[in-house]
């Protein structure tokens, strides 16, 4: 059985805030490890963002676009580099 995660383990975001409810497989199957901004139909949708520090800099800026102050950003980003897509690099 696969290992469900409660955040998207590319961005952190957390899968129940996801619209989509989680990425797609190359199946089309719902994915349960990233969120369907990160991961769609088995492959990342920003193959540019090749590192942890690349993703906390995308996400942190998707946040204060959102309205978060930037100290909440990085608090939100600071643990980027533990999720497993990073901890495979």
């Amino acid at each position: 059985m696969e290992k469900t995660y409660k955040n998207c383990q590319s961005c952190g975001m957390p899968i129940k805030k996801d619209p989509s409810g989680g990425g797609t497989n190359k199946d089309g199957s719902q994915n349960s490890m990233y969120c369907s901004y990160c991961f769609v139909e088995g492959e990342f949708t920003s193959p540019e963002i090749d590192t942890a520090e690349k993703m906390q800099v995308f996400c942190k800026v998707k946040l204060k676009e959102m309205g978060f102050p930037g100290f909440i950003a990085g608090f939100f980003t600071k643990g980027i580099p533990k999720l497993e897509r990073w901890k495979l690099k």
